[in-house]
C-alpha cells in the first residue's frame, strides 16, 4: 500500500479564501527570494484548511511541493509520520541520489525515518542531532534548481499538527529555526479545538510564533455570501434569502457542514445536538454492505488510510460486493481514493463512524485487523506496523499480544531516536506487565527491571528526568548487587541513569550514584565505555575527587580516552578528548589542554560529527578568551561558523559558538556587535540553556549601553526566570554539571549588574549574599570571577565590614589561571581595600589593577579600573594625576559605545571641576562647579559630604554654597535644592 497523496483532487470550486490564497502566494515569493519561512494555518475542524492548502499547492510548479500528514489517532510509537510520507514522495520523484548527496554518500541517518533507504546505522546509537542535520541538508538541496523545469524553491506541507508526535514536533521546530537561507517554505496546519489543557502544541505555537520566520494565518468561517457560493457550486441551485439564512445559521459557516446541509430539503429541521450526528446522517441511509465496509474502514484507517486487500479480508465480502460498496462510498463522497487504498473524506467523518460502533463490534474489527497484520506484514508500511498492531490488540483487549506488539513498537521508536514515543509505548508495556502471565517471554526474555531501565533511559533522553528517576527507583530493588555480571551491568546502568536524572534535577545523591555505577560495571562488558564517558563528563570541572578516591576529572577522562581508543570508537574518543582537554584548560594548563581540544576538533570533522566539532571549537575558544587571547578565540569561532555553514548545519550547532562570539565582542568593547549577535541568535536558540546564556549576556550588554530599562526587561525572559528558580536548590547539593553552574553564575551576574545600575543596593546585597552562600565559585573560575567582581562591587558601594570580610574570603580562595583572572583578582582586591578603608587607601591597589587590565584587550574593565583609580587619586589629594585618566576613559568609552562608563567618566570630570565653566540656562549664572554643588544640595548633602564628593575642602564647599544662595536669591539650602529640582539638576 502506498502513502496517501495528502493533497487530494477536489470536485467543487473553492468558496472564499481569495485573500488567504494571495497571502500564501506572497509568502512563497518571500521564501523563494528573501528568506525561508513558515506559515501556521489554524482553524476549527471542517473550516477548510486542507482544501485551502490543496488549492494553493496547485498554483505552484510541479515537483516543488512535498506533503505529509500527522496520523489521526496519535498512536503511541509512531514517530516522524509526516516526514516519512514526505521523504517517501521525495524518493519516488527525485530518486535515491538526492539522499546520498545529502549524506556524503550512502544514506546516513535518514534510513531511520525512511526504511526503504536501507539499514539503520549503528556506529552512533544516539545521533539524533546528526539525523536532524541530514534532514536539513536534504531539504536545502531539494530547494536548489533541478529537474526538467529547473524550478528552484521548495514547499513542505505538514498537515494536522494537532496529532503530531513529539519527534515530529522536535524536527519541525529544528527546521523552522535552522532554515536560514532562502528557498524553503513550510506550510503547517492545525486544528483549534484540539489545543486545550496541556496539549503540546498549545505550548509550541507561542514559541514558534515569536520567531520572525513564522507567520500565523487563522481561517475564519465563511461569510453568508461565501456560503451561498459554496452551496451553488455543490447543488447548482441559487438559494433564496430564507434558505440561505437557514443554511448559514445551521452550518455556522463551516464548509464541511455547508456541504452536509446543502442538499437537505428540510432546511428548517432541527439542528443536530452535535455536528457528529449531522455527519452520520448519510451513513445511516447506506445499504447494509456499504455501511459494513465503511465501519471496517473506520477501524482500519488507523493511520488515515486503509488498503483494499485488508478490507477484503476483514469484511469477508466477495471481491465484487466489496468493489460495489467502495464505489458507492466514493460516489457518495464518504471515502476517496488514495493510492491503492482509501481515505475518509474528512477526519471528522472517520472519527464519527468509529465512535458510533458498538463496543463488541469495534473490538472484533480491531482484532481482525491486528491478525491481518500478523498474516500480511505488507498491509501497511513497515514503520507503522508495530505501533498499529499494538493499538489494534489493545483495543481488542488481547493483552498478551498487545504487550508483545507494544514492545516491538518501543524497539522501533528507539531505533528512530523518537525517545518520547518510545517512553509512551514502554509505559504501556509496564501497565500491562502484571496483567499478562508470560510477560517476560513477550519482550524477548527481558526482566521487568530491564524494561524499566529502557523506559528510564527513554525518559532521560526525552527531557523527563523526574520520571527517569522514578523508574530507576522502581527497578533497583529487583536487581541483585552480584555476583552475576549481567546483574551488575544492569544495576550500573540504572544507577548511572538515576545519577544523570538527579544531576538534571539538581538533587542530592547524583555523585554517589555515578560513582557506584562506575564501580559496579564490569570493565569488559558492553556499556562500560559509555558509563565511563558520561561520568567523566559529568565530573569534568570538579577540582576535588568528589566521586571517590582516584576518581578525579583527569583520571576519569584519561580512562575514558583509553577505553574509547581500545574499542576503536572514534566518536567516544573525540568526546573524551574534549573532556580531558577542557579539564586541563580550566586549570590553566593550556600547553596540555589545547592540543587535546584541537585533536578532538579535527576528529569531529573527520568522522562527520558537526556537534563534536562545535563543542571542541566552543570550549577552546572559551578558554582562549579567558586567557585574554581574544583574537585567536574569534578566529577559531569564525572558522567553526564557516565550517558549520558549509555543511548546512550552522543553526543546529552554533548556539554556544555565537554565545562565545558575543562574549568576545563584549569583552573587547564592541557592544553593539555583541547586541546584534545575541538578538539574532536568541530567538533561534535550540534549547532553553542556550537562551539563558544569551539573554543573561544581553542584560549585561544593555547595562553597559546604559539601557537599564531594556536590561530589566531582559531579566523577565521566561527561560531566565526558570533558570533562576533552580538557584534555590544549589545550596543544598553539590552540582555536577558545569553547564548548570555556569548558567547559575551568569543569571545571578545579570541580576546583580542590573540592580547595581538601578542603584538598588538592597536587592544587590540580597543577590550577592545568596550567591556567596549557594555557589561554588572555584568550580568554574571563568564565569566565577565575572560574578565575584559584581559581588565585590556591591560590597564596595555598601562599605559594610561584615560583607567585606565575607567577600574577601571568597576572593582569596578563588583559583587564578591566566592574565584575565589575575586582573580580575587585582580588581577585586582594589575594590575591597576601598570598601574597607576608603578610596584614598586604594590608590596603589587600583594602580596594580590598571596594570593588570592593560595586559589584556578588555577596554571596559580597563576603563572602570582607571576611573576608580582616578577617583582614589582625587580623594587622596592628587587631582592633577586624576585628570589624564579621566580623559582617556571618556575617549575609550565613547569609542566603544559604553554609555554607562562614559557617563560615569563625565560625572567624575564634573566633580573634579574639569567641565567647561559655562553657565547653564536659567541657572542664574552658576559656574560648572557651583552646578555640581547644587546637585548635591538637592540630595540633602552636608558641606562635609560635598567636600568629599568634589575633592575639595569643607571650607571651599561652604563658600560655594554661600555663592549659590546669593545667585539664586534663596534664603537657605533646602530652597536651593528645590530650585535645583526645578532646573532638572536632580
Amino acid at each position: 500500500m502506498t502513502d496517501m497523496p495528502l493533497l487530494p483532487a477536489t470536485t467543487t470550486r473553492l468558496a472564499g479564501r481569495a485573500e488567504e490564497l494571495r497571502a500564501l502566494s506572497a509568502h512563497t515569493g518571500h521564501c523563494r527570494t528573501r528568506a525561508s519561512a513558515t506559515v501556521m494555518i489554524g482553524g476549527d475542524a471542517g473550516v477548510g484548511k486542507t482544501r485551502l492548502v490543496t488549492e494553493f499547492a496547485a498554483t505552484l510548479p510541479a515537483g516543488t511541493v512535498f506533503a505529509g500528514g500527522c496520523l489521526e489517532l496519535g498512536v503511541d510509537g509512531l514517530a516522524y509520520a509526516p516526514f516519512t510520507t514526505l521523504l517517501r514522495q521525495v524518493l519516488r520523484e527525485r530518486g535515491r541520489g538526492v539522499f546520498e548527496l545529502a549524506t556524503d554518500g550512502g544514506v546516513g541517518e535518514l534510513a531511520r525515518i525512511l526504511p526503504e533507504l536501507g539499514t539503520i546505522p549503528t556506529e552512533r546509537p544516539e545521533s539524533r542531532g546528526v539525523l536532524f542535520d541530514q534532514v536539513l541538508t536534504l531539504i536545502r538541496s531539494l530547494a536548489e534548481p533541478s529537474g526538467p523545469t529547473g524550478e528552484a524553491g521548495l514547499t513542505l506541507v505538514l498537515e494536522d499538527l494537532h496529532w503530531a508526535d513529539g519527534a515530529t514536533r522536535d524536527l519541525l521546530v529544528f527546521l523552522v529555526r535552522a532554515l536560514d537561507r532562502p528557498g524553503v517554505q513550510i506550510v503547517a496546519t492545525h486544528r483549534f479545538v484540539e489545543l486545550d489543557g496541556a496539549h503540546p502544541l498549545r505550548l509550541l505555537l507561542p514559541e514558534l510564533e515569536r520567531l520572525p520566520e513564522v507567520t500565523r494565518l487563522d481561517l475564519a468561517p465563511l461569510t453568508r455570501q461565501e456560503v451561498a457560493h459554496q452551496a451553488h457550486a455543490l447543488t447548482g441551485d441559487v438559494l433564496d434569502a430564507r434558505r440561505l439564512d437557514e443554511l448559514y445559521r445551521r452550518s455556522d459557516g463551516i464548509p464541511l457542514y455547508v456541504e452536509a446541509l446543502a442538499g437537505d430539503d428540510e432546511a428548517s429541521s432541527p439542528v443536530p445536538e452535535h455536528f457528529r450526528d449531522l455527519l452520520l446522517a448519510p451513513v445511516r441511509r447506506l445499504p447494509a454492505p456499504w455501511a459494513r465496509v465503511l465501519r471496517a474502514a473506520s477501524v482500519g484507517a488507523l493511520s488515515g488510510e486503509v488498503g483494499h486487500e485488508p478490507l477484503l479480508r476483514v469484511t469477508d465480502l466477495s471481491e465484487e460486493s466489496l468493489e460495489e460498496a467502495l464505489q458507492g462510498l466514493v460516489d457518495a463522497r464518504l471515502l476517496r481514493i488514495s493510492g491503492d487504498g482509501y481515505r475518509f473524506r474528512h477526519a471528522l467523518l472517520r472519527e464519527a463512524v468509529h465512535d458510533s460502533l458498538l463496543p463488541g463490534a469495534r473490538s472484533r474489527l480491531h482484532l481482525r485487523f491486528a491478525r491481518d497484520l500478523d498474516e500480511h506484514s505488507d498491509a501497511v508500511p513497515g514503520e507503522r506496523r508495530a505501533a498499529e498492531q499494538a493499538h489494534h490488540y489493545q483495543a481488542a483487549n488481547e493483552l498478551p499480544l498487545a504487550l508483545a506488539a507494544a514492545w516491538n513498537a518501543a524497539v522501533r521508536a528507539g531505533e528512530v531516536l523518537a525517545f518520547g514515543e518510545q517512553l509512551a509505548v514502554l509505559e504501556r508495556v509496564l501497565v500491562l506487565w502484571d496483567r499478562v502471565p508470560q510477560a517476560r517471554e513477550a519482550v524477548g526474555g527481558r526482566p521487568l527491571a530491564r524494561v524499566r531501565a529502557d523506559a528510564a533511559l527513554a525518559a532521560l533522553q526525552s527531557g523527563r528526568p523526574e520520571r527517569a528517576w522514578e523508574l530507576c527507583d522502581a527497578a533497583l530493588p529487583d536487581v541483585p548487587e552480584g555476583p552475576d555480571e549481567d546483574d551488575l551491568a544492569l544495576r550500573s546502568l540504572l544507577l548511572r541513569c538515576r545519577g544523570q536524572a538527579r544531576t538534571q534535577c539538581v538533587a542530592e545523591g547524583a555523585e554517589a550514584d555515578l560513582a557506584e555505577a562506575l564501580r559496579l560495571h564490569p570493565p569488559h562488558m558492553p556499556g562500560y565505555g559509555r558509563t565511563l564517558s558520561i561520568v567523566a563528563r559529568e565530573s569534568m570541572f570538579r577540582p576535588r575527587e568528589t566521586l571517590g578516591p582516584g576518581l578525579s576529572a583527569v583520571s576519569l577522562s584519561e580512562r575514558a580516552l583509553e577505553v574509547a581508543r581500545g574499542d576503536g570508537d572514534r566518536s567516544a574518543e573525540a568526546a573524551a578528548l574534549v573532556s580531558l582537554g577542557s579539564v586541563y584548560m580550566s586549570r590553566g594548563l593550556g600547553e596540555q589542554g589545547r592540543p587535546l581540544l584541537e585533536r578532538s576538533l579535527r576528529l569531529g570533522r573527520e568522522i562527520g560529527d558537526p556537534a563534536m566539532e562545535a563543542r571542541a571549537s566552543g570550549n577552546l575558544a572559551h578558554y582562549l578568551r579567558e586567557q585574554g587571547r581574544t583574537d585567536e578565540a574569534m578566529e577559531l569561532l569564525e572558522r567553526s561558523l564557516r565550517y558549520q555553514h558549509e555543511r548546512g548545519s550552522a543553526s543546529l550547532h552554533n548556539g554556544f559558538t555565537l554565545q562565545n562570539r558575543a562574549e568576545v565582542f563584549y569583552d573587547t568593547g564592541r557592544l553593539q556587535r555583541a547586541r546584534e549577535v545575541i538578538e539574532g541568535a536568541a530567538p533561534r536558540a535550540s534549547t532553553p540553556m542556550h537562551r539563558v546564556f544569551l539573554t543573561s549576556l544581553l542584560a549585561r550588554v544593555l547595562v553597559a549601553l546604559d539601557e537599564t530599562a531594556a536590561a530589566r526587561e531582559a531579566l523577565g525572559h521566561e527561560d531566565l526566570a526558570r533558570a533562576r528558580e533552580s538557584l534555590e536548590r544549589l545550596g543544598r547539593v553539590s552540582v555536577l554539571s558545569v553547564e548548570r553552574l555556569d548558567q547559575a553564575q551568569l543569571v545571578v551576574a545579570a541580576h546583580l549588574d542590573v540592580y547595581l545600575a538601578e542603584g538598588d543596593l538592597s536587592a544587590a546585597r540580597t543577590e550577592a549574599d545568596e550567591a556567596l552562600r549557594r555557589l561554588e565559585f572555584p568550580d568554574s573560575p571563568g564565569f566565577g570571577w565575572a560574578l565575584l567582581s559584581l559581588v565585590v562591587e556591591t560590597a564596595r558601594r555598601e562599605r559594610g565590614l561584615e560583607a567585606v570580610e565575607r567577600t574577601t574570603r571568597a576572593v582569596e580562595r578563588m583559583p587564578v589561571h591566566g592574565p584575565v583572572q589575575r586582573a580580575s583578582r587585582a580588581d577585586c582586591r582594589a575594590r575591597l581595600v576601598e570598601a574597607a578603608r576608603g578610596p584614598a587607601a586604594a590608590v596603589e591597589e587600583w594602580g596594580r589593577a590598571v596594570s593588570a587590565w592593560e595586559a589584556v584587550p578588555m577596554p571596559l574593565h580597563q576603563g572602570w579600573a582607571r576611573l576608580r583609580r582616578a577617583e582614589s587619586l582625587a580623594v587622596a589629594g592628587d587631582r592633577a594625576a586624576a585628570t589624564d585618566p579621566v580623559r582617556r576613559v571618556r575617549e575609550s568609552a565613547r569609542a566603544c559605545g559604553a554609555v554607562a562608563l562614559e557617563r560615569a567618566a563625565d560625572g567624575l570630570a564634573r566633580r573634579l571641576g574639569l567641565s567647561p565653566a559655562v553657565p547653564m540656562p536659567g541657572s542664574a549664572g552658576l559656574t560648572a562647579r557651583e552646578t555640581e554643588v547644587l546637585r548635591l544640595l538637592a540630595e540633602g548633602a552636608t558641606n562635609a559630604r560635598i567636600a568629599e564628593s568634589l575633592f575639595i575642602s569643607p571650607k571651599t564647599a561652604s563658600v560655594h554654597v554661600s555663592n549659590i544662595l546669593t545667585k539664586l536669591d534663596v534664603p537657605n539650602r533646602a530652597t536651593a535644592g528645590a530650585r535645583a529640582r526645578d532646573l532638572g539638576l536632580a
